[in-house]
């Protein structure tokens, strides 16, 4: 008979995390059945959680900024990577002063903490509980967005008006410490995780990177590469993949060895990372708009697995990559410690890039689409003037007003439409963070609308359907693609005016007019049917 082995499931290398110190407040120490253990107040943790998603929306890890800097550094790197790159870095700058954070879609909170059995805590106020006030205090005192839907009925939904509530998962441990990692997932990169149930046939060189390719190449633009790919192979079910997923995009599973054992524990496959890693390299999107930086790094997990299953989870943290660790020990409350001087990363001199074509938006449509219709698809461009901001709720409301007979609105017709939703706005300022969102999530009403003379020009992020690209064809229409991620830049520095033109019980979801000066956008879609992004890849 076989004897009995315990394998922890993912055993984890020493903590090399650089920690700062919050506080010492909160933490007991005492003794239970002759065993030391400290007793952590509600208070501790709803600071730890508190100041985790303030840090995490305002600032980054080192290691994601030195990788930016790489690819303004790389002379390899095409001029779009290399300007991407740098909108982020200047992005990261204006962050860090802390008042607009770095993605618009300032995410939802998820929590993963590991609670040793020597820890205590309040037998009133539940460790969830604690952490939620926390989450709450952050999201309703800074300049963050509340994207949480709250359900009423299955078809109706109501924002929660605070973010909560968060993902909040707890396990049990052997030690006499609390740890913690802090997410903030924006619904950009959380739409590009994917779940394939495959079976042992994938598990061979010459099937699995076929695969993988293919898989890659579909996650598209819209989650704001360069991305930190997280792959995973196994798993004991599906939830057990996803979550690896989660945690491996984070960097949470970096410490894993490279050999596995009879035991089933997870492993680490660096070098087929760097295969893969390669390939990202020769897909031709790059960081968004042509190039080599699709990716910024890959991890690629394997699992466990039954015998009749191979689930493979694939996964990404885009460029607002909001991870941080903090823990609680007897000597107090700390939170890893990210960069507050993300103009160290800027090179001297600063990198100047090629101007964009000058486009006036406050003239008739016919002569926009007009001047468009006279650069190819790669165009980058520099838009000035009136804009309408309008996302999945109000195009759902627009095609509900349709439904019933009713027009669409002259402002559809008469400008280009930005699909976005703005974080609060800063006191002094005329926008918050203001970042486009996924366009893809809008593909249905194009065809729609552009029949009735509405959506002539769309700015949004990512890549559309070919019923775009066929409905832009037909009826004269252009998709522009802007940036995803520089979120702060774009709210600071482009966005001169906002205001409300209908639904304003929407809130951010409602229908904006913005006016904007050199804000950054490419051709992705003209009216002759070209798409850059198929063209990118052949």
């Amino acid at each position: 008979m076989q004897p009995f082995v315990y394998q922890p499931p993912f055993p984890l290398g020493p903590d090399t995390t650089v920690y700062r110190k919050l506080s010492d407040e909160g933490i007991e120490k005492g003794e239970a059945f002759g065993e030391p253990v400290i007793r952590v107040a509600p208070s501790a943790l709803t600071l730890l959680a508190r100041e985790a998603f303030s840090d995490v929306s305002f600032l980054y890890r080192p290691r994601h900024l030195e990788q930016l800097r790489h690819i303004v550094d790389d002379p390899d790197a095409s001029k779009n990577d290399t300007y991407v790159a740098m909108e982020m870095l200047k992005n990261a700058v204006i962050a860090s002063d802390m008042i607009f954070p770095m993605c618009q879609d300032t995410g939802t909170a998820t929590v993963v903490g590991k609670k040793g059995s020597r820890v205590m805590t309040d037998s009133e106020v539940t460790d969830e509980e604690a952490i939620s006030r926390g989450i709450f205090e952050t999201y309703t005192e800074k300049n963050l967005r509340y994207s949480q839907m709250a359900p009423l009925t299955l078809f109706e939904e109501k924002n929660t008006g605070c973010n909560l509530p968060a993902q909040i998962d707890i396990q049990a441990v052997a030690s006499a410490s609390y740890e913690f990692l802090f997410v903030a997932k924006g619904g950009g990169s959380a739409n590009k995780s994917f779940l394939f149930q495959e079976t042992k046939a994938i598990l061979n060189r010459k099937r699995l990177l076929p695969f993988l390719k293919e898989k890659i190449t579909e996650i598209g633009t819209s989650a704001c590469p360069p991305y930190h790919l997280a792959i995973v192979i196994g798993g004991t079910s599906a939830e057990a993949t996803l979550k690896t997923v989660k945690l491996a995009s984070a960097g949470y599973l970096d410490e894993l060895p490279e050999k596995g054992n009879a035991f089933g524990h997870a492993l680490r496959d660096r070098e087929m990372e760097n295969e893969v890693l390669q390939m990202t390299r020769e897909v031709g999107l790059g960081a968004q708009f042509g190039g080599k930086y699709f990716c910024h790094d890959v991890r690629i997990i394997r699992l466990p697995r039954h015998g009749a299953s191979c689930p493979v989870g694939i996964g990404v943290s885009c460029s607002a990559d909001r991870n941080i660790k903090g823990k609680i020990t007897e000597d107090g409350v700390f939170l890893e410690q990210l960069e507050t001087r993300p103009e160290r990363y800027l090179p001297e001199p600063a990198v100047a890039g090629e101007p964009g074509v000058a486009i006036d938006l406050n003239r008739p449509m016919e002569a926009i689409l007009s001047e468009l219709s006279g650069h190819p698809v790669g165009t980058r461009l520099s838009l000035s003037g009136e804009i309408i901001v309008a996302r999945d709720i109000a195009h759902a409301r627009l095609a509900e007003e349709l439904d019933k007979g009713g027009e669409l609105p002259d402002h559809v017709k008469n400008h280009v439409i930005y699909y976005a939703g703005p974080a609060k706005t800063p006191e002094g300022h005329a926008s918050g963070s203001f970042g486009p969102t996924t366009a893809g999530r809008m593909d249905p009403y194009v065809p729609i609308f552009q029949k009735l003379g509405g959506s002539r020009i769309m700015l949004a992020k990512g890549n559309r359907t070919d019923k775009v690209r066929v409905s832009c064809k037909e009826n004269g229409g252009f998709y522009l693609g802007s940036i995803g991620g520089p979120a702060a830049r774009l709210g600071r520095d482009c966005i001169t005016k906002v205001e409300t033109l209908a639904y304003e019980e929407l809130g951010m979801e409602a229908i904006f007019k913005i006016t904007v000066k050199d804000f950054p956008a490419f051709i992705i879609i003209d009216d002759k049917g070209n798409d850059f992004y198929q063209q990118a890849i052949g």
